[in-house]
Parts: C-alpha cells; sequence; structure tokens
C-alpha cells in the first residue's frame, strides 16, 4: 500500500509478484495512498488489510530475507504492525519504521529509524535459541524498540510515541552506541504463534445475516486472505452523561440500531468495540448497554475495553460481552477482526431483546473461545 506511485505503472512481473492480477495505469485510492495534500490522501479501504497479510506472508516465506521493514506514515503504523503480528505466520523479524518529519525537513528521522531497523535485524537479538523471532513485531522508534500490541502515537514529533497499557511496551533499545539490545519480552502471543495468524484461519466460517446463519468464505484455492472476508467492525466511544434524560428511550439510538441493521443485510462478519470507562470498560449508559445486548445476542461480538490508554485489565465481563484486557479501542477492533475469521459470528437468538436460558448459555460457550484469545 505505498504513499506514491508509478506514472507509467508497475512491470508485469512485479504486480504477479505481490498476487496483483490487474496490469495497467496505477490509481491513487486503490494502488498508491498520498499523504499530502491533504485533501488528496485517501486511506486505504478495510479490504487492503488482506492484501498487506498476504503480501507480506508471501515475502517473509520465499527464504530469501532475514527479516521484513514496513514503513508507513505515522498515525497508522500502529495498528499495521499489530495487524501484521497477528496475522503472519513467520519466525522472521518484522520492523515498522515512521517518520515525524518529512525529507526536506530539517532534522528528517525517518532515515535514521530504518538504520536501527537493519541494525536490529542483522544484530539478531530477537532470536531465540532455535533462532526464531522471541520478540514479536516491534516499531523501531528515535532509538527505542516498541512492542507492536502496546505502541501507540501520542504526539507528531520525534520521541512522540509512547507504550499502552500501562505494563511495559518498550522492549530495548536499537541505534545507540553499541549493538541492539532487548531487556524485556512480551508474554503474549505472536506471528508464528499468534492463534488468529494465516495458517491457522479456516477455509471458510459461519457468519450471521438477518436472513440465518450464511457461510463465509475466508481464503480462496491459494491459500490466500480474501479482501471479502475482512470483518466490519465499529468503535463505539461512551461517555458520562450520555442520556438525554431520565427516561431512555432505546430507539434514540439510531446510529448503533442503525449499524446493526446495516450489518444484518450487509455484513455476515460483524462486531463491536465499547471504548467505557476507564479502566473497566463499563457501559455508562442503561440503553447503549440494551443496544450493545441485542448486538450481541444477534451474532455481533461485543469487545469492552478502558477509555483512551487505559492501564488496567478489562476482566472478563458476564455473559454477552469480551474483556479486552488492556488493549486500546484501536488495537481491540484489530484483534476482533481477527478472531471473527477464525471462530465466526456467535450464536444469535430468536428475539434478541429476550434471549433464553439456553441462548444465553449458547452465545456464552462461543464468547468463551474469543475470550481466551484476548
Amino acid at each position: 500500500m505505498p504513499s506514491s506511485g508509478y506514472t507509467k505503472g508497475l512491470a508485469a512481473k512485479l504486480r504477479t509478484d505481490v498476487g496483483e492480477g490487474d496490469i495497467g495505469a496505477e490509481v491513487r485510492g486503490r494502488d498508491f495512498f498520498p499523504y499530502r495534500p491533504y485533501h488528496l490522501g485517501p486511506a486505504p479501504s478495510r479490504p487492503a488489510l488482506a492484501r498487506i497479510a498476504n503480501a507480506v506472508q508471501r515475502v517473509l516465506a520465499s527464504g530469501r530475507y532475514a527479516g521484513a521493514i514496513w514503513t508507513q506514515g505515522s498515525p497508522r503504523i500502529e495498528e499495521t504492525v499489530y495487524w501484521l503480528q497477528l496475522l503472519v505466520d513467520t519466525t522472521l523479524p518484522i520492523c515498522g519504521n515512521a517518520s515525524q518529519r518529512p525529507h526536506g525537513q530539517l532534522s528528517n528521522d525517518g532515515d535514521k529509524n530504518i538504520v536501527d531497523s537493519v541494525d536490529y535485524i542483522v544484530s539478531r537479538v530477537w532470536a531465540d535459541e532455535s533462532g526464531r523471532n522471541r520478540a514479536g513485531v516491534v516499531l523501531v522508534q528515535d532509538q527505542q524498540v516498541f512492542a507492536a500490541r502496546d505502541v501507540q502515537k501520542a504526539d507528531a514529533r520525534p520521541g512522540g510515541y509512547v507504550a499502552t497499557g500501562g505494563h511495559g511496551g518498550i522492549l530495548g533499545a536499537a541505534g545507540w552506541e553499541g549493538p541492539a539490545v532487548l531487556n524485556y519480552l512480551p508474554a503474549t502471543r505472536h506471528t508464528y504463534l499468534s492463534a488468529v495468524n494465516l495458517t491457522r484461519l479456516p477455509a471458510e466460517v459461519a457468519g450471521r445475516l438477518a436472513g440465518g446463519e450464511t457461510r463465509v468464505q475466508i481464503k480462496d484455492g491459494r491459500g490466500d486472505l480474501l479482501g471479502s472476508a475482512i470483518p466490519r467492525v465499529t468503535i463505539v466511544k461512551d461517555g458520562n452523561y450520555t442520556a438525554d434524560d431520565d427516561d431512555e428511550d432505546l430507539a434514540r439510538e439510531v446510529d448503533l440500531l442503525a449499524q446493526i441493521a446495516r450489518n444484518l443485510a450487509a455484513h455476515p462478519l460483524a462486531g463491536f468495540v465499547v471504548e467505557g470507562l476507564s479502566p473497566y470498560g463499563r457501559l455508562t449508559s442503561a440503553v447503549r448497554t440494551r443496544v450493545m445486548r441485542r448486538a450481541a445476542f444477534s451474532g455481533m461480538p461485543v469487545v469492552l475495553t478502558g477509555r483512551g490508554n487505559a492501564e488496567g485489565f478489562v476482566p472478563p465481563p458476564a455473559v454477552p460481552f469480551i474483556g479486552g484486557r488492556n488493549l486500546t479501542a484501536t488495537k481491540a477492533r484489530l484483534l476482533l477482526m481477527a478472531c471473527l475469521m477464525k471462530l465466526g459470528s456467535v450464536p444469535a437468538a430468536a428475539d434478541p431483546d429476550r434471549p433464553t436460558a439456553g441462548e444465553i448459555e449458547a452465545v456464552g460457550r462461543k464468547l468463551r473461545e474469543y475470550q481466551d484469545v484476548f
């Protein structure tokens, strides 16, 4: 998903090597995604996540490389490196790099970050006794090595990245005098250990539409992830003083009700992430809780996270919700998308507003599979 294109198009062989069959002139917003000027800067669509995962998986499986460096704009890279950590089945290191100052600006930092990633990869400080990557995907910025799961851009300046979740996230250093060093290792699963990597994803799963259960194809005949399989997960921001008055009316939540209806009409793999109170992700509004329960009992898993960069762990809540642990809402969204492609949608109740005891138990069994991954 490059930030610039070629005026005459790429050679056919290059396009074929990355799995793209449409040969011809490149189109802005489909083949390349410029950052500037801002009014001409389209962001990649959700199906692009399949293209990213397939391309990186194919490159690293070729046996030609010691590792990989993924470069991207500074506000976007935190999500992409976490997606690579979840989806790519490789024992090789992957480093992310961004630049807070563009080329031509005084003290551009991007080149230094790339060199530091090269140093990190060739140092093999990431390798365990069997030569496998033990650190997962990392973001190498400003001579710090961040775990992909925990890194977030906080400010538009060198040094503007922070570790989220309150329990580490900076694994070591690269680019200082001497070789790269790791002082800490993540305990979370990643890449070849990930429960939702490309190898572990099934060919198809059960989805849910208004008419009932349907089958959703996840991979094509070659084992590549399909862009059409990428689920639709909506982030809901909840805050205090949400209700219009003391008499809360379910019908007033028109945006959430419309999204639920849209999901049932067009998105058989769909879910929600609710950013609630810090640190346990609780919703403040009784009516919003009812709406999210309706979503969950309609087949759409709902994850609760804390507000912003919460330092607590959202524990496994009561059915029908999933605890997002100490993930931010944006990272929980990506993990839920991957889980939907691995586990499929949750069972739906005949009446989502009044599920039976048996239906609640069936949903709970399915959600425990999700909770195990989270």
